[in-house]
């Protein structure tokens, strides 16, 4: 790591704690050539790839973003479209994996959002799911019926 300050190669790691509940490193450094302190934050990047073979680093003001559009006139705030993107990012980041394809970044959010507006869920999944037909969202809207009522009676089901 370089020295911000001189720009010298070599420094040395002071102090290390964990940040973001785990997700980075911070890291106190001290320069061997000016004896200045600086800190590093390190983190594990995520990188998603899009269906075109592009990679980007995963974003959750994207997640948002996509959500946002879905709850339109809908009664969500936006502190849970914030929860519902950092839930996104904890559920892809504990697969391991460095990079994910873009699919799967859309199935993550189909979870916590069905959990949060079944309308918004219904118009993302429409549109992630790529329905052409009036069936598709009547066997979306079974399919939500039957996770609510097994919610409901306490079967689980998300």
């Amino acid at each position: 790591m370089r020295c911000p300050f001189c720009r010298h190669s070599d420094s040395r790691v002071v102090d290390s704690r964990e940040v973001d509940e785990g997700q980075a490193i911070r890291r106190r450094r001290s320069c061997s050539k000016c004896s200045r302190r600086f800190t590093t934050v390190e983190e594990a990047v995520l990188a998603v790839v899009k269906r075109s073979g592009v990679t980007e680093p995963f974003s959750r003001e994207k997640v948002v973003l996509g959500v946002r559009r879905a709850c339109q006139g809908r009664p969500v705030e936006e502190d849970q479209l914030q929860q519902l993107a950092q839930r996104v990012e904890e559920s892809i980041r504990s697969t391991g994996a460095a990079e994910i394809p873009s699919h799967e970044v859309g199935l993550a959010i189909l979870g916590p959002l069905r959990e949060l507006d079944g309308v918004a869920y219904l118009r993302f999944a429409s549109v992630y799911r790529a329905f052409t037909s009036v069936e598709d969202f009547e066997k979306e809207i079974a399919d939500l019926r039957a996770v609510m009522a097994a919610d409901e009676s306490g079967d689980g089901g998300g």
